[in-house]
C-alpha cells in the first residue's frame, strides 16, 4: 500500500470471483498488475499525481473473458475481408447487407460470409435461395458458410473454383447438381466440412500488412466484446510456424490486444506424428510471455479421431485405425508433457479415445498434464467419471445455441437435454471450461454463450435444458474466467479481480447480474482493460483507448458494418412481416418474390421505406 497506482477504479459493482473478497468497490494497479481491490477510500490512498483516475458509474466490473476454444489466429487473417451475419436477426437486414457489400467489392475479390450464424436466428428461418443470391450478386462471386453444414456459391463463384458437370464429388463432401448434372451452387458436407473450408481457401487473400491490420480488428471486436484472453485451438490450412508469422509480428511490436496461448493443430493426414515429433524439437509449452504462449497439441490430434457437429447428418463412424493413429501421438505427447486437446462431439468417439488414453496412462501418466476434450455434446456419466480418473478436462462451447434444432430433429427432445451435461461435469470435480469455438461454427459472442449456459435456449429461442443443466449467473461467468485458465495451465495468474494477478478487466454496458435473461447477449464491453491498458472503449470511456488504422482494403465490410451486429429495440416489431409472410414456404397467391426484389433498385433493406417496413415484395405487389 506504500506504491503509487498507475490507474484505479472507482464507484464500481465489481464481481471480483474471489471468495474470500467478492465484491468491491475499487481496484488499483500497478506495472499491469491488481495491487488493490476493496473500498473506494482505502484505494485511493494509492493515488498520486501520474495515477489515472476513472469513475466507472456505477456499472458493473467484471474479470476479462477468456476464451477457452476459439480460432482468432485464422480469424485474424481473414476478418476484413468477411462480412459477418453474427447477430443479424433477419433475412431481410442479411440480404440487405450482401447486396451493400456486392457494390463496392472489386474484381476479383469475393463476398464471403463465413460462419458465425444459424438460419434460425433470422425471423424467416430459413437461408436465402441460390437464386435470390444470384439476384442480387450476378458477376461479383459470393460464398456464404453456415455452419459447417453447407455453402452457398452463386454463378459467379461456381466459374472461379471451377466447379463443373465434369468434377467429381470430393471424399465426404457432395456438389448438388441440378436436372442437367451441373452444379447448382450447394455444397453439402456428408460428413465433414473438408468441401466447404478447401473451396474457401481457393478465394484471394490478403497481403501481409493487411492481415496485420485485419487481426487487429478482429482482436479489438472481441475487446469490444469485453475478451481478453484466448486459447486458439488451430485449424485447418493454418500451418505453423508460416500462418503464424502476422500474430508474433503484431507480438513483437506490442500490438496486441488479447492474451493468446495456442495449441498446434496437424496438418497431414497419415503425417501426424511427424508433425507433432517435429514441432517438440522446435517449441516447448509455456514458451512465451503472459501475451503469447504455446500451450501443447490439438485440437486435431489425428484425423482418423476426428468426428464432426453437423447434426443435419447421421453421427460418422470413425474408421477401425483410429486407435492405431492415435496411440502414437499421445504417447509422444505425454513423454514429452505436452498438454493436449482433442475435438470430440460424440460419446462414441470419446469412448474410443479413452481406451487409448488409459493404455498410456499405464505407462506414461497424463495427471499434471492438463489435457482435455472439446465439445463432448452427448458424452455420458461413465466417461465423465473416466476423464476425473485421468486427471481430465472438458471444454464446452455454445455449438448447441447454434444447431440444437438440428439436434431435436434428429435425436429428439430428451436427448437434447444433455448436450452437453455441463452440471454433472461439474459435479465429477473436473475441470470444465467456456468458450465459443468462432469463427465459423458459432459466433465470437461470448455473451452468446453465457445466455446459452444461464437459459439454455437457442438463438431460435428454442428451449434444449432443463434446470438442473442450467448454470446460475454467477457459475455461467466463472467458466469463463477463472476456470478458464486451467486450460492454458495458469490458474492464478488471471481470471479474478485479485491481488498480485493480471489487471485484465471489464466495465459493462449492462449489469449482467440484473437485466433480463433475454437480455444478456446484448451485454458489450464500454471499458477493456489488459494489464491496466485500455484497448477499448465506448461511450464515456471512448477517448481512454487508442484509434486503429481504418480497415485495409478500402472495401472491406469491416469499415461498413463493423462484426457482431446488435438487436435493435424494435426488432420483434421490425420484422414481424418478413416472419410471418412465410418465406420458407412457397405462395400460390403471393409469389414470393424475394429475389426480384433484393435484385432490383427498390428499398427493400430501407427499414424506414414502404417496402423495407413490409419486409418484402410479395406484400406490394
Amino acid at each position: 500500500m506504500s506504491e503509487i497506482a498507475d490507474l484505479i477504479l472507482f464507484n464500481g459493482k465489481m464481481t471480483t470471483l474471489d471468495r474470500t473478497n467478492p465484491t468491491a468497490e475499487a481496484v488499483a494497479v500497478r506495472d499491469g498488475v491488481i495491487v488493490f481491490v476493496g473500498p473506494t477510500n482505502d484505494a485511493m490512498r494509492l493515488a498520486g499525481t501520474t495515477t489515472k483516475i476513472i469513475d466507472v458509474g456505477g456499472r458493473r466490473v467484471i474479470p476479462g473473458l477468456i476464451d477457452s476454444h476459439m480460432h482468432i489466429i485464422r480469424g485474424g487473417l481473414n476478418y476484413n475481408m468477411e462480412l459477418r451475419w453474427d447477430g443479424v436477426r433477419s433475412l431481410s437486414q442479411a440480404m440487405d447487407m450482401l447486396k451493400r457489400q456486392v457494390a463496392v467489392t472489386p474484381a476479383p475479390q469475393w463476398v464471403r460470409v463465413v460462419g458465425g450464424f444459424t438460419e434460425h436466428q433470422f425471423a424467416e428461418k430459413r437461408l436465402p435461395t441460390l437464386e435470390e443470391i444470384n439476384a442480387v450478386s450476378p458477376d461479383t462471386p459470393v460464398f456464404i458458410l453456415h455452419l459447417y453444414d453447407r455453402a452457398l456459391l452463386n454463378a459467379a463463384a461456381l466459374r472461379v473454383v471451377g466447379y463443373t458437370k465434369d468434377t467429381p464429388d470430393p471424399p465426404a463432401g457432395e456438389i448438388i447438381r441440378d436436372a442437367n448434372g451441373n452444379p447448382t451452387g450447394l455444397l453439402v458436407a456428408k460428413p465433414n466440412a473438408t468441401i466447404l473450408y478447401a473451396t474457401l481457401a481457393k478465394g484471394p487473400k490478403l497481403p501481409p500488412e493487411y492481415q496485420k491490420n485485419s487481426t487487429r480488428h478482429f482482436m479489438r471486436e472481441v475487446n469490444r466484446l469485453g475478451v481478453t484472453s484466448v486459447i486458439d485451438a488451430g485449424g485447418g490450412f493454418q500451418n505453423y510456424p508460416e500462418d503464424y508469422s502476422v500474430i508474433e509480428d503484431l507480438h513483437r511490436e506490442g500490438n496486441l490486444t488479447v492474451r493468446i496461448a495456442y495449441n498446434l493443430f496437424t496438418q497431414k493426414p497419415k503425417a501426424e506424428l511427424a508433425d507433432f515429433a517435429g514441432w517438440s524439437k522446435s517449441v516447448t509449452p509455456g514458451q512465451g510471455d503472459d501475451l503469447y504462449r504455446h500451450n501443447g497439441a490439438g485440437e486435431m490430434l489425428v484425423y482418423s479421431a476426428a468426428d464432426f457437429e453437423d447434426f443435419q447428418v447421421a453421427r460418422p463412424d470413425l474408421p477401425g485405425a483410429m486407435e492405431g493413429d492415435l496411440e502414437p501421438v499421445v504417447r509422444l505427447l505425454a513423454e514429452n508433457r505436452w498438454p493436449f486437446r482433442l475435438h470430440a462431439t460424440y460419446d462414441e468417439t470419446i469412448s474410443r479415445a479413452l481406451d487409448v488414453f488409459e493404455k498410456v496412462d499405464s505407462d506414461v501418466p497424463l495427471r499434471g498434464l492438463n489435457w482435455f476434450f472439446d465439445h463432448a455434446e452427448t458424452i455420458t456419466d461413465r466417461n465423465i467419471d473416466r476423464i476425473a480418473a485421468l486427471g481430465g478436462g472438458i471444454a464446452v462451447q455454445h455449438r448447441m445455441a447454434y444447431q440444437g434444432e438440428y439436434f431435436v430433429d434428429r435425436y429428439g427432445a430428451k436427448a437434447a437435454e444433455r448436450t452437453p451435461p455441463i452440471r454433472r461435469m461439474l459435479e465429477a470435480g473436473i475441470p470444465v471450461g467456456a468458450g465459443t469455438d468462432a469463427t465459423r461454427v458459432a459466433s465470437y459472442n461470448p455473451w452468446v454463450s453465457l445466455s446459452w449456459l444461464v437459459t439454455g435456449r437457442t438463438l431460435g429461442g428454442l428451449s434444449l435444458y432443463p434446470p438442473a443443466n442450467r448454470l446460475d449467473r454467477e457459475d455461467a461467468l466463472r467458466l469463463w474466467t477463472e476456470a478458464n485458465t486451467w486450460f492454458s495451465s495458469e490458474p492464478g495468474k488471471k481470471g479474478q479481480i485479485k491481488d498480485g494477478q493480471l489487471a485484465d478487466l471489464v466495465v459493462l454496458s449492462d449489469d449482467y447480474f440484473s437485466v433480463s435473461e433475454d437480455s444478456i447477449q446484448d451485454i458489450t464491453s464500454v471499458l477493456t482493460l489488459l494489464g491496466g491498458t485500455p484497448v477499448h472503449g465506448d461511450g464515456a470511456f471512448r477517448d481512454l483507448a487508442p484509434p486503429l488504422p481504418p480497415a485495409m482494403p478500402d472495401w472491406s465490410p469491416v469499415r461498413t458494418f463493423g462484426g457482431y451486429q446488435p438487436r435493435k429495440a424494435d426488432s420483434t416489431q421490425k420484422y414481424a412481416f418478413a416472419a410471418a409472410c412465410g418465406c420458407a414456404k412457397a405462395c400460390g397467391v403471393h409469389g414470393h418474390a424475394h429475389a426480384g426484389a433484393w435484385g432490383a433498385s427498390v428499398p427493400v433493406g430501407d427499414q424506414q421505406g414502404f417496402f423495407g417496413a413490409l419486409g418484402c415484395a410479395c406484400w406490394g405487389f
